[in-house]
């Protein structure tokens, strides 16, 4: 068996094989390796070595994560992070068995995502001034993020070339580097062509963001954090008080689309799921809402 002779070494290439091989984004790859150095930490302080470490020491530490409270979704990602390691110790020779086999994630209830209805979103839009060059690009970003149900990761990455303004198109490069074509809204093409011809034709692309749709006023790809304040303050404008993120307008249209009949199989696709249960969580949105119509409008809701 080989021995760990620097963790911290092993880490960055588990982070590496999280990238070549997983396919997964570098947010995700830090995330897991940001979740194994908690265990790394751990262990050091009850003199365990990471590659010596047993199922009742991983017991103890989720333990432990429960006791420090932190909260139960986060518990399923850091175990999910450590199994992903531990089977990456096994793979490269570093341990024998894996110990993570039995170690379990709390249960997890279903949460339903926020969604906005369609006048939320039309006072959002509504809200921007785009009499400001910025305004012009957020509206577009708005109209992008909800006209074809992308992660922010995704809008971010966005390059002029994916977008096929004739066909109705655009190519969305998703998570694990997988490619998918999905139709655009023609309002969403509208403001988009409305910001490359007055807003970023007259911006000077840094090197690397050529070809890049949404810049900031310095040529620079937007962060995804500089998206989020967009949204965020375009909410605080238009006077809406749910918890609202670029990932709420993602949800809106899988809502929206299976509330007008739309095939879960073109919402999956749309959407870049892999697994059908993860689009099916909108079927649990429409009973939830079709539950409040009832209990509002049935007559027996009335009577005491």
């Amino acid at each position: 068996m080989r021995t760990i002779t620097d963790i911290n070494k092993v880490i960055e290439q588990f982070a590496a094989y999280l990238g070549v091989q997983k396919g997964l984004q570098p947010n995700t790859q830090q995330c897991y390796t940001d979740d194994v150095q908690k265990l790394v930490s751990y262990a050091a302080d009850a003199g365990v070595a990471v590659d010596a470490i047993t199922p009742d020491d991983l017991h103890q530490f989720v333990c432990t994560l429960h006791d420090v409270g932190i909260h139960p979704r986060s518990q399923a990602r850091i175990i999910s992070g450590i199994k992903s390691f531990y089977k990456y110790l096994k793979l490269e020779g570093y341990v024998e068995e894996n110990p993570t086999l039995l170690l379990e994630s709390p249960r997890l209830g279903r949460k339903l995502p926020t969604v906005l209805t369609v006048d939320e979103i039309d006072r959002i839009v509504s809200a921007i001034d785009t009499s400001k060059p910025e305004g012009v690009r957020n509206r577009a970003i708005i109209e992008t993020l909800y006209g074809c149900g992308r992660r922010v990761s995704e809008l971010v990455e966005l390059q002029m070339s994916h977008i096929y303004a004739k066909e109705g198109f655009v190519t969305v490069i998703g998570k694990g580097d997988k490619q998918r074509i999905v139709p655009i809204s023609p309002v969403a093409l509208d403001c988009i062509g409305e910001y490359v011809t007055e807003v970023r034709n007259a911006i000077a692309p840094k090197p690397g963001c050529d070809d890049t749709l949404f810049l900031n006023r310095r040529g620079g790809g937007l962060s995804r954090v500089m998206v989020f304040y967009i949204v965020k303050e375009l909410c605080e404008l238009a006077g809406i008080r749910k918890t609202v993120s670029p990932h709420t307008y993602r949800h809106s249209l899988a809502t929206q689309l299976h509330e007008a009949a739309a095939n879960m199989r073109a919402i999956q696709h749309i959407h870049g799921h892999q697994d059908i249960t993860t689009t099916e969580i909108y079927l649990h949105t429409d009973r939830s809402r079709l539950r409040e119509e009832i209990l509002l409008h049935h007559p027996r809701s009335h009577r005491r």
